[in-house]
């Protein structure tokens, strides 16, 4: 099984030979999610260099772990949670500060809006927020988590985890209103 291709594996073979110190397959396990993972990195990161931090600081955590992985779901989703789980850590280590907001009325971009606003931009948008809004839009809005999830993982008030998803809205419908295509 040495001599295979990495590149034609499945993951379950995939994680295998990983786990057996194919290099190849490391490599190869890289090149497949490396991507999409930076594309992870990017939402929670203030700059491209952090976000090529937490990718890296990422993968070697996966590797560090990936014993764990049971095959129970898509090795891609698994790898996500560890990402995003390297991402927390670190906006941990930074102390960040939470405030508390009243979220009865959250802002909603005009859809016309949404219509002319590239995904770049978008994203350029998102990593401009503060770190406590964007950690918060980024696991409730993209990743899914919900508000309880959310104060549990950073550990924070669940009225703080809604503040904070909702000072990222408005201040992401701001900038997006005052987008000129």
């Amino acid at each position: 099984m040495s001599n295979e291709n990495p590149m034609k594996m499945g993951d379950a073979q995939l994680v295998e030979a990983v786990l057996r110190g194919n290099t190849g397959a490391q490599r190869e396990f890289f090149e497949r999610f490396s991507r999409k993972m930076f594309g992870v990195c990017l939402r929670y990161a203030a700059s491209r260099e952090e976000a090529e931090d937490l990718l890296q600081e990422g993968f070697l955590k996966a590797f560090r772990t990936l014993q764990g992985y049971r095959g129970e779901g898509a090795l891609e989703a698994w790898l996500r949670k560890v990402v995003v789980n390297t991402a927390l850590e670190q906006l941990r280590k930074q102390r960040l500060h939470w405030t508390e907001l009243d979220t009865s009325e959250e802002p909603t971009a005009p859809p016309e809006i949404l219509e002319r606003l590239a995904a770049t931009d978008l994203l350029e948008h998102i990593r401009s927020l503060p770190e406590g809004y964007r950690a918060v839009f980024n696991l409730y809005a993209v990743e899914g988590y919900t508000h309880q999830e959310i104060a549990l993982l950073l550990n924070i008030s669940e009225g703080t985890s809604k503040s904070q998803y909702a000072r990222a809205r408005a201040s992401l419908v701001r900038a997006i209103e005052q987008h000129k295509p």
